[in-house]
């Protein structure tokens, strides 16, 4: 039987196969726009992500360097090389680790009197001083002084006004192995003085250099 207009089989057929291929491209493109879309959600994530991380590494470097910020360092601990070193009697040293000139007129002298005998030591009263001012005070680093050669002037300890001296002042003894922290203060010489001699009783002599 023949119908009119003619009906290709095989027109249809291949125009329903390219309708069905363009409906299945379309539905791919489609997909892959999905599927772009998810990728650039999850690498913007990912970015997000790896920000939060970046973040946190600065704080890690900062925690690792307050923990060795908090490690003492070899050198930690260890003293200064002294500026003079005086040996006295019963194994006693005084090594003066600073002589600092001050704004106020005066020299701070800061020191370590160390005990390197195996026995304790008794501090001698002449390190007081034969001044009746000062011996009245107790015991005390009152009789050291600082010898300009060159003006051919003589500094003592400084005092306040009730005539206690300004120095470390109530050390009887130091046992045997142990140093104490001793202070001196003295008028200063003339700012062209930077160079003294450190005498203190039953003490060798010493020069010393005058910062400031």
């Amino acid at each position: 039987m023949f119908t009119w207009p003619p009906t290709d089989k095989r027109t249809t057929m291949e125009k329903g196969s390219s309708a069905m291929s363009m409906r299945f491209t379309a539905k791919a493109r489609r997909g892959m726009v999905a599927m772009t879309i998810a990728v650039g959600l999850a690498v913007g994530v990912a970015g997000c992500g790896g920000g939060d991380t970046d973040d946190k590494k600065p704080d890690g470097s900062a925690s690792a360097s307050r923990k060795g910020g908090s490690q003492a360092s070899p050198q930690e601990g260890q003293s200064a090389e002294p500026l003079a070193e005086l040996r006295g009697p019963d194994g006693l040293t005084l090594k003066i680790t600073s002589a600092q000139r001050d704004p106020g007129g005066f020299v701070t002298i800061n020191a370590q009197l160390k005990n390197d005998g195996s026995k304790d030591a008794v501090l001698s009263s002449q390190l007081t001083g034969n001044e009746t001012e000062i011996m009245k005070n107790g015991q005390s680093f009152g009789g050291a002084t600082l010898v300009d050669s060159k003006a051919k002037k003589r500094y003592y300890v400084l005092r306040d006004t009730d005539g206690r001296p300004l120095t470390t002042t109530g050390v009887q003894s130091v046992r045997a192995g142990d140093t104490v922290p001793v202070f001196l203060q003295f008028p200063a010489p003339p700012t062209g003085t930077t160079e003294v001699s450190f005498q203190l009783p039953t003490f060798a002599s010493a020069p010393l250099q005058i910062s400031g």
